[in-house]
């Protein structure tokens, strides 16, 4: 048990004076196929060993009090009661709401949560509160509720409560990631394939640009709104198509004089990163890993230029990357407009390379990155003992 779940443990028992239940409910990282999982792509996303622990316990009555140890704050409300609020708040009355919708049989309940994700760096502590307290739920109570179901929940508290238009990748991730291993998820049908990430000369680093991105701020929900634009402009050409992997890149250049610029570059990102995500699954099985990284770096090329939602800071650590023969493959990684580049660089140049991009960075923008190394973990689970 880690150190963080300790303390976790030791709040709630000096809070609520009673032995609770613990579950660990990870974050995320997507190698490939960014912003897709709304547009019924494919996408490649792990749970990793950072996230949230939970603390929990019936407390009957018809009350939820839960604590956030981060951000020191308490949320005191009735079953009978569950509505929006502001903030971290609403990730817990979200799924609270939804699986209320489902009719599950939730009482009260006291927990106190808590984590080591950075907040805005595009690690998805949202769907990991979320799936966290839906899975911590369902096992407390007993309600017999699928991990996918749960994923589902959650990508719909998202929806309703902070407002974010979110695909269902995040969630999907936090309930289904297994230790070592990468998901190939089809957002449209919600089938899936594990697929062994062997990184034995490689590590996976992020590199924090410590911009912060708001995805409740319209960018995120905007894209989305432009796909759906460019989808229904495109299916009156092309009738027969249901999603955006119905369309080839050159079906999109075929009819970029009668589509707004602006919708022409979403469409012509998504096209291309379904193509690569399905070309990146088959180069991870045979394990080439070079040219896996080339994909990653085009994407970074698309998500910048075409889907507009990189930054200078961005940019900037992906150009810096890409000096190093080392770093086989960088990109930014999550929502955007901020937040995290994904690299996968050799082993023996780790500390020197990430030593040299953060420097540089620092002498750029004056803003100290953090550096952090992911290992790939199982999704939302308990901690026994």
């Amino acid at each position: 048990m880690t150190g963080s779940a300790r303390q976790i443990i030791a709040a709630f028992k000096e809070m609520f004076h009673t032995k609770p239940a613990t579950f660990f409910s990870p974050g995320r990282i997507n190698l490939i196929g960014e912003h897709i999982d709304y547009n019924d792509g494919f996408v490649m996303p792990a749970a990793i060993d950072k996230g949230i622990w939970f603390a929990i316990a019936a407390n009957n009555t018809d009350r939820v009090h839960v604590y956030s140890a981060d951000e020191k704050e308490h949320l005191d409300i009735s079953l009978q009661e569950i509505k929006k609020a502001d903030g971290w708040k609403n990730y817990i009355l979200g799924i609270i709401y939804e699986l209320q919708q489902r009719n599950a049989d939730i009482h009260g309940f006291d927990a106190v949560f808590g984590g080591n994700l950075p907040i805005g760096a595009g690690l998805s502590s949202s769907a990991a509160v979320e799936c966290g307290l839906g899975f911590a739920l369902n096992a407390v109570f007993g309600l017999d509720i699928l991990r996918i179901d749960i994923a589902l929940a959650g990508q719909k508290a998202e929806h309703n409560f902070p407002g974010v238009k979110c695909g269902i990748m995040d969630q999907f991730a936090n309930m289904m990631g297994k230790k070592d291993h990468v998901l190939l998820l089809d957002c449209d049908s919600l089938e899936y394939e594990l697929l062994p990430l062997k990184l034995t000369d490689h590590s996976i680093i992020l590199i924090n640009s410590k911009v912060h991105h708001a995805l409740t701020g319209g960018g995120y929900n905007e894209r989305r709104q432009q796909c759906e634009e460019g989808l229904h402009l495109l299916q009156k050409k092309y009738p027969s198509a249901k999603t955006f992997r119905d369309i080839t890149p050159e079906q999109v250049l075929a009819v970029k004089e009668n589509i707004p610029i602006d919708v022409y570059n979403r469409c012509l990102y998504a096209t291309q990163e379904i193509q690569r995500t399905q070309l990146a699954a088959q180069l991870l099985k045979q394990n080439k890993l070079k040219e896996f990284g080339d994909l990653m770096f085009a994407t970074h090329e698309g998500l910048s230029k075409l889907y507009d939602v990189s930054c200078e800071e961005l940019d900037f650590l992906v150009d810096e990357a890409k000096r190093f023969k080392e770093v086989i493959g960088a990109r930014l990684m999550g929502g955007g407009f901020g937040g995290c580049t994904i690299n996968i660089i050799e082993n023996n140049l780790l500390e020197k390379i990430t030593s040299s991009i953060t420097e540089n960075y620092k002498t750029k923008f004056g803003i100290d990155a953090e550096i952090y190394l992911m290992h790939l973990e199982d999704g939302t689970h308990e901690i026994c003992g």
